[in-house]
């Protein structure tokens, strides 16, 4: 959570925060860091919003010795996190995960306050069964997931509508054909919901469209320049991704096809977040391919320090890269 903490200072709060390391107090491990002052406000909203905070204290003293205050958090969430996590299925992302790789891809845009203000726009173009889109609706920001799978499809429309209907949140959703010069490509579904009923009532909703559609070929599905964020969890290994003539095997050249799309439908200041298996996808290739697709990949402060392993067949790591 060091490196996604330093992403975070350095769009949100620049020249704010110091040094970031471990610390230990009376034999338990913390993330330490430094401020010029005591976080609040945006300052405070802006550390609440990490992947995997769970309580921030304050340390002081007095004569009995070191203490932490507690400080409470200021979530921008605007639903409870069993959106993300009631949802189980094999492969699953680890919901942490998700939200790290988005926390840290839209700190990388020309943008970074419109994460907390819910004005983002995300699009997933290899979402599957929709932690991702989870993820975004939970933030308030409105999302666009794309997979060809007709049961990833099927599932996360049952799950979103079951969710949202037993949890009363005012919602419509509508379902139909995906259609290009009069071919039918595949299937959608939409959602138009808010966490308050008086805003709803307005019109100030969160929009959610899933397309049921070949990653690779999306020309003249998604508006031009419009999305802010676009983050994929590349496959790691095994068989994913575009149903054209074959499956697309290789992450790499996958990547290659899909690109021109996912680029064309980012908005110029936005980014590109993408998490990677080095065995299978070593990161200069996948830096060198963003490249060749126009982007900038982004190295400093904390971007060099995502990668982890998560077992013996998946060192992962994350390459963002901005657009213009």
């Amino acid at each position: 959570m060091a490196a996604e903490l330093r992403c975070v200072a350095d769009a949100l709060l620049p020249g704010s925060v110091g040094d970031i390391a471990p610390v230990e107090v009376a034999g338990v491990a913390y993330l330490g860091f430094e401020t010029a002052a005591p976080l609040t406000g945006d300052p405070l909203r802006a550390v609440s919003v990490l992947s995997g905070i769970q309580a921030l204290y304050l340390r002081a003293g007095d004569e009995h010795g070191e203490l932490l205050r507690p400080v409470a958090l200021d979530r921008p969430d605007r639903f409870p996190s069993d959106l993300v996590t009631i949802l189980k299925y094999q492969g699953k992302t680890n919901e942490q995960f998700t939200r790290l790789l988005l926390t840290v891809t839209a700190m990388a845009t020309a943008w970074p306050e419109r994460y907390l203000d819910g004005t983002m726009t995300v699009l997933d173009p290899m979402c599957g069964r929709g932690t991702t889109l989870s993820t975004a609706i939970t933030l308030g920001l409105d999302v666009t997931g794309i997979d060809l799978d007709a049961k990833d499809r099927e599932a996360y429309q049952a799950f979103l509508s079951t969710y949202l209907r037993q949890h009363r949140i005012k919602h419509r959703l509508t379902s139909g054909a995906v259609r290009r010069s009069g071919k039918t490509l595949g299937h959608r579904f939409d959602v138009e919901l808010a966490a308050d009923k008086d805003d709803y009532k307005a019109g100030r909703v969160q929009h959610v469209t899933y397309l049921g559609v070949d990653t690779t070929r999306l020309q003249g599905l998604l508006p031009a320049g419009q999305t802010n964020v676009v983050v994929a969890d590349t496959p790691y290994g095994v068989q994913h991704g575009s149903h054209g003539d074959r499956l697309a095997r290789s992450p790499l050249d996958l990547l290659d096809a899909a690109l021109p799309g996912w680029v064309r439908a980012l908005r110029t200041g936005g980014a590109v977040g993408l998490a990677v298996n080095r065995h299978v996808a070593a990161r200069a290739a996948v830096t060198d391919l963003l490249a060749r697709h126009g982007l900038t990949v982004v190295e400093a402060g904390g971007y060099g320090g995502l990668r982890h392993r998560v077992d013996a067949s998946i060192d992962r790591d994350i390459v963002v890269a901005r657009k213009g």
